[in-house]
């Protein structure tokens, strides 16, 4: 595989007058989103280098659909914390600031002990087995780390099946909030989400997007939305604009290449010489099928070439393949000569591999 750049970009202008100039609304996550994900994974797995890795992926987002369909009643912020969030530019459920209910570590035993049924090579059931075992407080430690984007204090292996418990949390939270506005009947004055201060952080929750997509049905058509690696929300973002420092210029888009020299239009990196950064998106209309955290997933090659060749730190995070993120509680942002660039090189850690290849 090979990367490629496209030759003629437009600009933020043409794009907003194609796609509309008004933004969409907030696309929140969905009852099936994990089994959308699960299919996708198994698809993407047919002939797939790391066939095992996405299967195993793909059991996992599985188990995340069938626990989503069970009820748990979790703990929400009030209508008064809700409008002060608002107030301050801020996520009302914000990853890493909104109190943790112990309720997640029910989810994760859940997972666990649904993986344990699952078909999936014997060292990746020797590891689900093992989180069965590890205690709260080093499991709080965990999710924190993996909250925050990683760091060393963030185990890689384990963090897959911690990642998928606090995304299923997550998504509950923000289901359960906005059906409490819903049910209201106006009570509630203040609807729970809407845009924040910081456009390239998720409206709901604040964490990164994991890619970006672009969308072709109805009022959506031609807009680009990011896709929260936590949360599920999708939330729009200007075309051929950098999802790290917000710059319009230097944007250029890298894709994979076959030997037969066919090209994988469906997903390519956004990258911006301008801040070192580049996230991946998915196009919709290239394959109705794509997924951004499963698509992410099976393209970690172009990861390794577009961080390893081109030297671009990777802005997009996903729990259920740890890259070597920034250190947990570090500013994710910073420019790429700031020491992030190494710590998120793609190259410089393998994936985790289930399948004990």
């Amino acid at each position: 595989m090979t990367a490629s750049s496209t030759i003629r970009l437009m600009t933020p202008e043409e794009i907003a007058v194609g796609a509309g100039a008004r933004p969409a609304p907030l696309r929140l996550p969905e009852p099936g989103l994990f089994a959308e994900r699960a299919l996708r994974l198994r698809q993407l797995a047919e002939g797939h280098a790391m066939r095992d890795y996405l299967l195993f992926a793909a059991e996992l987002a599985q188990a995340q659909h069938e626990r989503l369909k069970q009820p748990r009643t979790l703990v929400l912020p009030n209508e008064l914390a809700v409008g002060e969030a608002a107030a301050g530019g801020q996520p009302p459920l914000d990853a890493q600031r909104h109190p943790r209910d112990a309720a997640w570590r029910d989810e994760l035993r859940e997972l666990v002990t649904a993986l344990s049924r699952a078909p999936m090579p014997d060292a990746a059931r020797a590891l689900v087995s093992a989180l069965a075992s590890v205690e709260e407080a080093e499991l709080e430690r965990q999710a924190q780390a993996l909250l925050a984007g990683g760091g060393p204090a963030l185990n890689p292996a384990t963090a897959p099946v911690i990642g998928a418990a606090l995304q299923l949390h997550w998504v509950r939270l923000v289901q359960q909030l906005q059906a409490r506005f819903e049910r209201s009947d106006q009570t509630e004055s203040l609807p729970p989400f809407s845009y924040i201060d910081d456009p390239t952080l998720c409206p709901c929750c604040g964490s990164r997007p994991v890619a970006s997509i672009t969308r072709i049905s109805g009022e959506t058509s031609g807009q680009r939305f990011l896709a929260c690696s936590l949360c599920g929300t999708q939330w729009h973002y200007v075309r051929i604009k950098c999802t790290h420092c917000q710059g319009t210029k230097g944007i250029s888009f890298q894709q994979l290449v076959d030997a037969d020299d066919k090209k994988n239009e469906s997903v390519q990196a956004e990258c911006c010489e301008t801040c070192g950064h580049y996230l991946k998106q998915v196009h919709m209309e290239k394959d109705l099928q794509v997924e951004p955290m499963a698509d992410d997933l099976a393209t970690l090659t172009l990861d390794l070439l577009v961080g390893g060749e081109l030297g671009l730190v990777r802005q997009g995070f996903n729990p259920l393949l740890i890259l070597g993120e920034p250190d947990a509680g570090s500013d994710a942002g910073g420019d790429a000569d700031d020491g992030a660039g190494a710590a998120s090189d793609p190259a410089r850690r393998p994936p985790p591999d289930p399948g004990g290849h």
